[in-house]
């Protein structure tokens, strides 16, 4: 028996990836789950597991190949002196430099924190490019809009049985029948968008919003001055510079930018320190704090916590608050997410964002943790920046720019007293949120930043 391994599309914006270490080496007794190589994707290192029990008996792609997704990257064999001659010119091929084996019959693989089609240990698959199943399985996956590539067989001889098309479309993730269709005319892969309705299901919405946006092209100057360095728009760059390119030309950007009197909050940061510290295993910062203050306004203010329907008839104000803080890392700019921060107190609030933090950093970010946000914000304060407009992080309303604290004099009571000033800016679309209501939404964010005991009143 003979499984193919495939390279997994880990997202929708991922089209190949490049296979960073093979933890088993060729010859290894291999069980289900364990680790059999790493991959490097558009915005992280991802570990990929067996689904198969075995011997790893061929290796088609080295360390360091980049090849499209779904390409045939290995073979497990049950018995370890097992027949596998009818790979072997497939196996020479991808061996040599630049070249990756050709995509076969998918078998899943198993990616922690993907969701991905579950199986069996699977036996023989057919050769690649013939797709054997039994009529009611054509049938149903005909009448499910199930591509039967997709599934992977448990009948006679790895035929696929009408179960295997069932348990296929149990493993996926729950979608609206629009949401369905409209995956299938889009060519998006559900198991890479984030859903945003009750329970996490998938909407159209989340579909369309996951479509990859294409960059127009610019066209260069008569005269090109010689450049020191070129540096190729690719992987995360090329999907920042996609992302941003469509949030400037779609969205109506108002920003509004206000000061306010942080000393309290300074205050209480520094007795938080003080006290939780050594019980919590770390120190709480000005983002836990200000994040906590943000997510709880947002639940007060839900016309903030917003987005616009992909046809622009809609204004989709949201229930829940999953809250994005960009992170700089090595590879560019991350924003991990934190889900239903409105929700969480400041400790286990705090936890999260650092174990999300901690992942972007080292390129291991799971793919919902950088999906799903409905608002974001930006610090620059660190770098000494007071005030800038920050671009909107489609499909969300708005973003939060957060400049340094700074101390600063300030009148207070008639008398010169300095103050820790801290500058913060909103930037909005005006598509969905008209300027003073968003001035009001900022207004309030600045009266919890200088009196940070009334969260303890929301609770």
């Amino acid at each position: 028996m003979i499984t193919e391994v495939i390279l997994p599309k880990l997202g929708q914006t991922m089209e190949e990836g490049s296979i960073v270490e093979w933890i088993k080496k060729e010859g290894d007794a291999v069980n289900r789950g364990d680790i059999l190589f790493t991959v490097e994707s558009d915005k992280a290192v991802l570990e990929v597991e067996a689904t198969a029990r075995g011997y790893l008996r061929r290796i088609l792609v080295r360390e360091g190949q980049k090849v499209p997704v779904l390409t045939l990257v290995a073979l497990i064999t049950r018995e370890a002196g097992e027949d596998i001659s009818s790979y072997e010119a497939s196996s020479s091929s991808a061996s040599m430099p630049g070249m990756a084996a050709q995509p076969a019959v998918e078998t899943p693989v198993t990616v922690p924190g993907v969701s991905l089609p579950a199986t069996a240990d699977a036996g023989p698959l057919h050769p690649p490019g013939r797709i054997f199943a039994s009529p009611r399985a054509r049938k149903t996956a005909q009448e499910k809009g199930v591509e039967l590539a997709h599934v992977a067989g448990t009948g006679p001889e790895g035929r696929i049985v009408e179960r295997d098309v069932l348990a296929y479309l149990a493993s996926r993730p729950k979608a609206t029948p629009m949401a369905v269709k409209t995956a299938g005319a889009l060519g998006v892969d559900l198991a890479a968008v984030g859903g945003s309705g009750v329970s996490g299901r998938i909407m159209r919405a989340d579909v369309e919003a996951a479509v990859p946006v294409v960059v127009p092209a610019v066209t260069p100057l008569l005269t090109e001055v010689p450049a020191a360095e070129s540096v190729p728009v690719t992987g995360l760059r090329r999907i920042i510079a996609e992302r941003m390119a469509n949030s400037h030309t779609t969205t109506a950007r108002v920003t509004l930018v206000t000061e306010a009197d942080a000393t309290s909050f300074v205050e209480a940061r520094e007795q938080l320190k003080a006290s939780v510290s050594e019980a919590w295993g770390f120190a709480p910062g000005f983002n836990d704090l200000l994040g906590l203050i943000v997510a709880r306004v947002l639940l007060e203010f839900p016309y903030m916590n917003a987005r616009l329907s992909a046809d622009g008839q809609t204004i989709q104000r949201l229930d829940y608050v999953n809250l994005g803080i960009a992170v700089d890392t090595e590879r560019g700019l991350l924003v991990p997410v934190i889900r239903d921060a409105g929700k969480k107190g400041l400790h286990a609030f705090a936890t999260e964002f650092r174990t999300l933090v901690e992942r972007a950093r080292a390129g291991k970010s799971l793919p919902d943790d950088l999906t799903g946000g409905t608002f974001t914000i930006t610090n620059l304060g660190m770098y000494d920046i007071d005030a800038f407009t920050p671009i909107i992080n489609l499909p969300e309303a708005a973003i939060l720019g957060v400049g340094r604290i700074l101390l600063k004099p300030a009148v207070r009571d008639g008398q010169v007293v300095p103050r820790q000033m801290w500058t913060l800016s909103l930037t909005f679309d005006h598509r969905l949120v008209d300027g003073a209501p968003a001035a009001r939404f900022l207004q309030r964010i600045k009266q919890l930043v200088e009196n940070p005991f009334l969260l303890l009143a929301m609770d």
